[in-house]
């Protein structure tokens, strides 16, 4: 039965909106009911809009492939091939993994071994060791915006157990939530980089009688989380008590990767492989830096053990990957390959003043010569950069007429004053060049005449 609007027998309308026939461009009939073209539109939004709500918090639309995730690496990581190869594959199963269970693809498809499901996979939580300034936040940073989910970034040497003075290992899934808009499903799918791991080992070979709070305690806390579990989490942080609400957070699909320095491992390694407790000998100390690449290389769960992290951790973390140390060559990319590299992020703030900022090929040589001095790699870079150029950021907004500012060997080796020119240099110094010209030639003619 069709539908008419009171006091208009003979009109339709719409049944959502009340609209006339005459009112819209098309109505569009159904069993007893009416819907214009305005809210079949109207709909479409709404779904178009729940559809993307579910993208973002559920399956992903496009999953990019290793090879895809590594080239987006390259372009704002240098070096570091075989780690970005690793964290690429590993980020891209682990990824995999939560849109077939999203699918439901995971208990229904046959696979190639005839089976009707796959079996339950488990995730692969990652292991960065590497100097300071090689790259891993880097790394997790770049992995987080390729994949377009949330990241909390954490320092180890700031939790304790619960119940201790410090800062409990739940609250690492709260900063997670937070960096997620507040949206567990997204918490749910993200990253959580833990930086410094290596500073919670334990503090000695043996098990101590006495609690160690801030090394093994926070292994032991940091296990299941990082395994997979549900975490019940305060709401604004802080300490838990029995009368307050929480956060549940299931951390099954929540993706770890932990860094650290590892400052003393390749004495470990080296012990192994030499085979010998001795350590070691007057020449090898002094040719740590090229051993400690050979040695790190070859780390095996068993030498992190003897370095203070305990069985159950380390199983946790299954993907070990080592960055290698940064030399000048790699440093002089850094300051200026990558998408966000250091020169090009200052040379956009002095364009931002209308001036364009150079640095010379000497004077990139020169910072990336003390960025190795100060063994800080990567990450100690932009504080040279602002020493050197501290003072001409100060001056620069408050100066007129300045068109560009070069960076010499000169002004990062020993303070020396920048070059500035400004504007109108160009045809004050051509017309004087033109002029000299000219006078040179009335003289001519003047000493010797036609």
């Amino acid at each position: 039965m069709s539908e008419k609007k009171s006091g208009q027998d003979d009109s339709y309308h719409c049944s959502f909106c009340g609209k006339t026939q005459d009112e819209v461009t098309r109505l569009i009939a159904g069993p007893g009911v009416f819907i214009c073209d305005e809210c079949v539109q109207l709909c479409n939004t709404i779904l178009a809009d729940d559809e993307e709500i579910k993208s973002d918090n559920g399956a992903f639309k496009k999953l990019l492939k290793p090879k895809e995730i590594k080239a987006i690496l390259d372009e704002y990581v240098i070096g570091q091939n075989e780690a970005k190869k690793s964290l690429s594959v590993a980020v891209y199963n682990h990824y995999k993994r939560i849109q077939y269970d999203q699918k439901g693809l995971a208990k229904n498809i046959q696979n190639t071994s005839g089976k009707d499901h796959y079996p339950e996979l488990d995730k692969s939580n990652i292991l960065l060791i590497g100097s300071t300034g090689s790259g891993k936040t880097l790394l997790a940073q770049t992995l987080s915006k390729i994949l377009k989910v949330p990241m909390a970034i954490v320092d180890a040497t700031a939790l304790t157990e619960a119940g201790y003075v410090g800062e409990d290992v739940e609250n690492i899934l709260l900063r997670l939530y937070q960096n997620a808009e507040q949206d567990i499903a997204k918490t749910e799918m993200g990253i959580i980089y833990i930086d410094e791991i290596d500073k919670i080992a334990r503090k000695g070979d043996n098990p101590s009688i006495t609690r160690d709070v801030s090394g093994e305690g926070v292994q032991q806390a940091l296990l299941k989380i990082i395994e997979g579990t549900v975490a019940s989490v305060p709401p604004v942080g802080g300490r838990k008590h029995p009368h307050q609400d929480f956060l549940t957070i299931n951390t099954r699909n929540i993706l770890f990767i932990c860094g650290g320095a590892f400052e003393g491992l390749e004495e470990v390694v080296g012990n192994r492989i030499e085979k010998t407790t001795l350590g070691f000998d007057s020449q090898t100390k002094s040719k740590k830096k090229e051993d400690r690449k050979k040695f790190l290389k070859q780390v095996i769960p068993e030498d992190l053990m003897r370095y203070g992290l305990i069985p159950e951790f380390i199983g946790r973390l299954p993907i070990i990957r080592t960055l290698d140390p940064l030399n000048e060559d790699a440093l002089v990319q850094i300051l200026t390959e990558p998408k966000n590299s250091l020169v090009k992020q200052y040379q956009a703030v002095f364009d931002m003043e209308g001036v364009k900022l150079n640095f010379t090929h000497e004077a990139i040589l020169e910072i990336a010569r003390l960025g190795i001095k100060r063994e800080t790699g990567a990450r100690g870079l932009r504080s040279i950069i602002e020493e050197v150029i501290g003072e001409l950021m100060y001056e620069i907004p408050s100066m007129k007429g300045v068109e560009e500012v070069t960076i010499t060997n000169g002004v990062v080796s020993s303070g020396e004053k920048p070059e500035i020119k400004y504007f109108g240099e160009k045809d004050v110094n051509k017309a004087k060049k033109n002029l000299q010209i000219k006078t040179a030639d009335d003289d001519d003619r003047l000493i010797h005449p036609a």
